[in-house]
């Protein structure tokens, strides 16, 4: 089992970028392929970015590619979501997550979530 918390998201303006961390704790973090997925008001959870176990291998929403970026450090035990260009669509509360499976896209597959962290973006 794996605890995950994610960083205080916050407030920016269009444009502007912001990080979110995701520290993992409880188990061996490299078993895990490690997803951030959002959710905005009114709205499903959706897949935003994942990371394969070893770092290599990434997948992405289409209409955050290229504005965000998703690392993580094994030997920290953390995942990392850069997040530039932000729009106002991009308001949501994200989630990062853990699935033992490889590089899935699709929430059902993690087994596992932080608490999530407010993320807005304003006009």
């Amino acid at each position: 089992q794996v605890q995950l918390v994610e960083s205080e998201g916050g407030l920016v303006q269009a444009g502007g970028s912001l990080r979110l961390s995701c520290a993992a704790s409880g188990s061996t973090f490299s078993r895990y392929s490690m997803g951030w997925f959002r959710q905005a008001p009114g709205k499903e959870r959706d897949f935003v970015a994942a990371i394969s176990k070893n770092g290599i291998t990434t997948a992405y929403l289409d209409s955050v590619k290229g504005r965000f970026t998703i690392s993580r450090d094994n030997g920290k035990n953390t995942v990392s979501l850069q997040m530039n260009s932000l729009k106002p669509e991009d308001t949501a509360v994200y989630y990062c997550a853990a699935d033992v499976g490889s590089l899935r896209t699709v929430k059902l597959a993690y087994d596992y979530w932080g608490q999530g962290t407010q993320v807005t973006v304003s006009s």
